[in-house]
């Protein structure tokens, strides 16, 4: 059992709330009642980023057994393989461990004093519980439109390349960095900090979103963003870019696409163009900047870039016609 102070709700009641049902069973238990090999389903249980159980902990519920049941049925059915079953799981677990402590982190900061009691936490779990019907339900429908944009974005990209299934796509990468972020950290207190990274992040998402484009990570004081044409990543870096705090740089060229992240030499060139431009500035490869029209683009000196050589940046700016 957990310790606790007086008043202060437990792990276990904190387990019982949310996830509502009692544990039953043990690691063997709960494999053998699902039919999953135990050593498959410890797989599972650590790609979902689960701490691994003592053999006579008494910490899965039926829901976990009906969890691994289902599992058992793809995998009898031939849909998917075991490899496949542990990348899907290291997918979900990786994704909605942030969902879950994001949510966490807002719901505290809004409904807790700054020196909290016993009552208010439980206040807080009380109002977690109450919300979390409706939230299974918006949770569901906004997985299922996302993964129907996902397969929108690979049908157009597969339409372009004359592939079902390419391996190394063309597309627009861009980075957009805060600048001066550790000078700024150090000014700054922790709510603060926090409130102006939340917002770098809230209106950087919202630019990409408009555009039709994917915002593929946020690194604090850098997010990283792609778009499948040259015209959608400039339209983002321009409304982004706004003020001297942010500079962007960004690339065109064949990208492999892996665990929600994007690789290869084209993010690499995106990289370093950010790292050289100037607050308040966007440089493109040549790359991008030949095929794009309507914009504004100058020549600036090569420059050499750690890892790819000399390369030839371009300012972009919006054009004065």
């Amino acid at each position: 059992m957990s310790e606790s102070r007086p008043g202060r709700p437990t792990a276990e009641e904190i387990e019982r709330l949310l996830i509502g049902l009692p544990p039953r069973f043990t690691r063997s238990e709960v494999a053998a009642k699902s039919g999953v090999p135990q050593e498959l389903a410890e797989r599972i249980w650590r790609a979902l980023g689960f701490a691994q159980r003592a053999d006579d902990a008494v910490a899965f519920t039926e829901a976990d057994v009906d969890a691994l049941r289902r599992v058992r049925s793809m995998l009898d059915s031939g849909l998917l393989d075991e490899q496949t079953v542990i990348r899907m799981a290291r997918a979900l677990g990786q994704t909605t461990a942030r969902l879950a402590q994001w949510q966490a982190e807002i719901m505290i900061g809004t409904l807790l004093p700054d020196e909290p009691s016993a009552d208010d936490l439980a206040t807080v779990l009380d109002t977690a519980q109450g919300l979390m019907p409706d939230f299974e339900h918006v949770l569901t429908h906004v997985w299922r439109a996302q993964l129907a944009a996902a397969g929108t974005r690979l049908l157009a990209i597969a339409d372009v390349n004359d592939e079902l299934v390419p391996t190394r796509v063309p597309m627009a990468v861009g980075f957009a960095d805060l600048v001066s972020f550790t000078r700024r950290s150090r000014e700054l207190d922790e709510k603060e900090l926090a409130r102006l990274v939340e917002g770098f992040e809230s209106r950087a998402s919202d630019v990409v979103a408009s555009h039709g484009a994917r915002l593929v990570k946020t690194l604090g004081d850098e997010v990283l963003f792609t778009a499948p044409t040259r015209e959608g990543a400039a339209a983002v870096a321009l409304d982004l870019v706004g003020a001297d705090e942010l500079r962007i740089g960004m690339a065109y060229g064949p990208v492999v696409s892996s665990m929600g992240d994007v690789f290869g030499t084209t993010v690499n060139l995106a990289a370093r163009l950010t790292a050289i431009a100037r607050p308040g500035t966007i440089l493109v490869d040549a790359e991008l900047a030949e095929g794009l029209d309507g914009y504004e683009l100058h020549k600036i000196r090569r420059r050499p870039a750690r890892g790819l050589g000399v390369v030839q940046p371009y300012v972009l700016r919006r054009s004065s016609s």
